[in-house]
This record gives structure tokens, sequence and C-alpha cells, in this order.
């Protein structure tokens, strides 16, 4: 076999001007190990006493900073700080979590128990990989957020930002497909099924700025297959959101959605909503 010398030299100075990044595989175990801690089905050990678990939380402090602090560009001055802060946020992680495993087992008749929830439902693990995430990407935690997002979204089929900022009782059903953007606004006592997505309309790199998905309000209920896009498009608390809507603009509280049709007139086409107030 021959390889082309300037290829080889163009892929040597690739490997030598690349960052020496964290290994995504290191930031997963990290964050598995995590899951171990809070749910014991995900756990590799038992934990018997409260010094067992203090020095377990101790270890994955540390591992935390060691990922954050790997390579160039590292976070050395607040990577204490952030670990400590992300550690401190473990409880509330767990109880919004476990809000999380109630809304899916009351709204799946097919869920058996929480504890099926918790070991075999994709919702649960995507939402405790995004829980996880959005404490530090909200600490401006570079990459690592990103990798457990998309690793839980590899694992699962559902593409949550770790920016999303989603409300308690959320509720995921089935959840293939589902794709939550960067920007989005989720309530509490949200329910979205399979294909669903809350995303953007095509905007500008300069606008990554903006707010540019959708705030879905309490109470909402979003069937399969609908896209709501755009970032000042709101969904009014208890609509529900029926399957396969295009929806970009914003509708009351208390609708349902049927769904969205093209009218022709003078001007052109617009979409109309069909809706039940």
């Amino acid at each position: 076999m021959k390889i082309d010398d300037e290829f080889c030299e163009e892929l040597i100075k690739a490997h030598e001007s690349a960052d020496d990044c964290v290994a995504p595989h290191l930031v997963v175990e990290w964050f598995e190990s995590v899951l171990g801690l809070l749910f014991p089905e995900f756990s590799r050990r038992d934990f018997a006493s409260r010094e067992q678990i203090i020095a377990y939380t101790e270890e994955l402090k540390h591992e935390l900073i060691q990922l954050m602090v790997c390579g160039k560009g590292g976070m050395e001055d607040e990577s204490e700080d952030i670990a400590d802060h992300f550690c401190a946020t473990l409880s509330t992680v767990r109880k919004t979590l476990l809000k999380d495993v109630d809304a899916i087992f009351q709204g799946d008749p097919a869920a058996r128990s929480k504890d099926e929830v918790i070991r075999t439902y994709p919702g649960f693990y995507a939402m405790a990989a995004h829980r996880m995430a959005h404490v530090l990407y909200e600490r401006d935690v570079p990459l690592i957020p990103r990798i457990i997002s998309e690793y839980a979204h590899s694992k699962t089929g559902i593409d949550i930002h770790p920016g999303a900022v989603i409300g308690e009782h959320f509720c995921i059903d089935h959840g293939t497909g589902i794709v939550i953007g960067e920007t989005t606004q989720v309530g509490d006592h949200v329910k979205i099924y399979q294909g669903v997505t809350l995303g953007a309309m095509s905007v500008k790199k300069s606008d990554a700025s903006v707010k540019r998905h959708p705030t879905i309000e309490d109470g909402v209920v979003i069937y399969a297959g609908a896209s709501i896009l755009g970032g000042e498009t709101v969904i009014g608390a208890n609509s529900v959101i029926g399957g396969n809507v295009w929806l970009t603009e914003s509708v009351p509280a208390g609708s349902t959605i049927y769904y969205t049709a093209k009218m022709s007139h003078g001007e052109g086409e617009s979409d109309t909503i069909i809706y039940k107030p």
C-alpha cells in the first residue's frame, strides 16, 4: 500500500496542531458514574454508608476537575468552583429526575413500575444526561456538556441541546427522533411524543446568541411528528398540538391544533392554523 507523502505531511501537521482535548469516552464514563451514584439501577457498586457516598462524590468531583483542565484552553482557575457547584446540585438533579420518572410513569399506561421507567425508558436516560449537562452548560463549560448530550443522543435517538431549559415533570413518550434546540424553553408538566422538533428557522451564524427556538408553556402536549419552530413562537399553556403539525407562530393558551394548511391569496401563500381555542 502506497500513501502519498504530501498527504502524510498534511496529517502529521493536523495531529500536531490539534488541541489536546478531553477524550469523549472519559466524559461518558464519568457521566455514567454520576448516574450510578444518583440511581442504583445504573451503579456498579453498592453504597452502605454516608462516608462511602461522600468519598465517592469527592472522587467524582476530582475527575470532573481533571476533565475540565485537560488540554489547551483548560479551566484551571474555575474548575474547582464549578465542580463544587455541580456536586452541590446533585440532590436537586435527582429530585427533578424523580419527578420526570413520575411524569413518564403516570403518562404511559404501558409502564408497569417506576423502576422499569428508570432502567429501560430512553426518555429517562436522555433527561438524566440533559439535566446534568445543563448544569455544566450554565457555567460555560466547553465540550463536556455536548459530549454528554451527544452520547445520550446516540444511545436514545433523542437530541436535546444542553442549553435548553426544561421544567419539572417532563414526559417523553417513545422519544425516537425528538429534537430540542439550544434556546428552547419548556415549562412544567409538558409531554412530547416521538419525532417532535422544537427547532429554529433558518438563521445566520451571527444570530447564534439570539433566541432561535420556541417557548412551550406549562401543561402542553405535543403529538408525534409535530414541528414547532422559531424563537418568537410561544405555545400557550395547556394546549394540545396534533401529530405532524407545522407551527411557526404562537397560539393562545388552551388551544387544540389540528393541522396547518397552505392558503393561497393575492400576495402568495401563507400558513393558516386550524385550531379549536
